[in-house]
């Protein structure tokens, strides 16, 4: 039987230590790698492609949530929770039916939870999995429903650009690339996904390539056959295509 690869994320190494020590005395159970804080968490969710991960909610700079929020969904593995005492969390995960493990928990409960993960795996069960995962993160009372932060790789390193950083996007093939300060950012992302992810009371497209953020906009002149240049903040001149000039009007009188 093929074993369930599991990734253990905690920024605490004892609690690290004891989830392994449980999975180490299951022989169904292969530990393909364990990740101290989020931003690691995402490297090893893509490369590794886990089928479990048991996932700490409480971490610095990038919590459990937001590791979630940055795997795409057909890259989202089967996910037990792992928190301290948080009713608040508690009762999310409660109502979406999805398991966790309440710190300090105890062998039995651990292997409790392993059990039906393992359960879950075995039966393919990972459209139910993603759908419980992706109503969680939609859940106001846990966050924000549109992407608040992109992450980015430059130089081999990774980091994170907040949403209102960024001033515009433009569509390259199955690639964007995000304006921010005058420094560029490429992501492996198609126009049409990243539009869904970001506010629309703050982006808005104005060309079939092109996203803008409505706070960089000075001013827009009209041009020939219903076009109209748009100015930004930093003298960048973009182009709103008549075919989204009604949608972006809407969109701009009604913007804060």
């Amino acid at each position: 039987m093929q074993k369930i690869r599991t990734l253990i994320v905690d920024d605490e190494p004892l609690a690290r230590q004891g989830i392994a020590t449980f999975l180490m005395q299951d022989p169904e159970v292969e530990i393909v790698a364990q990740c101290g804080d989020g931003v690691e968490a995402i490297e090893r969710i893509q490369k590794d492609k886990p089928d479990l991960v048991f996932l700490d909610v409480q971490m610095p700079e990038l919590n459990g949530f937001g590791v979630l929020q940055s795997i795409k969904a057909k890259d989202m593995p089967f996910v037990i929770f792992v928190t301290a005492y948080d009713q608040y969390a508690v009762q999310a995960f409660q109502v979406h039916a999805l398991d966790y493990l309440l710190k300090p928990f105890d062998q039995e409960r651990f292997l409790e939870a392993l059990q039906r993960a393992k359960s879950q795996v075995r039966e393919k069960g990972e459209e139910e999995m993603r759908e419980k995962l992706l109503s969680l993160l939609k859940d106001q009372s846990i966050g924000s429903t549109h992407l608040e932060r992109v992450m980015v790789k430059s130089g081999g390193k990774i980091s994170f650009l907040r949403a209102d950083e960024i001033d515009w996007i433009e569509a390259q093939g199955d690639y964007v690339c995000l304006y921010s300060h005058g420094k560029k950012h490429l992501l492996r992302e198609k126009i049409g996904d990243i539009e869904q992810q970001l506010g629309p009371a703050k982006f808005i497209r104005i060309h079939r390539s092109t996203i803008v953020n409505v706070d960089r906009i000075k001013e827009m002149q009209p041009l020939f056959y219903g076009d109209y240049a748009v100015i930004l903040q930093d003298g960048t001149r973009l182009t709103l295509s008549r075919s989204f000039r009604e949608k972006a009007f809407q969109r701009l009188s009604t913007s804060s």
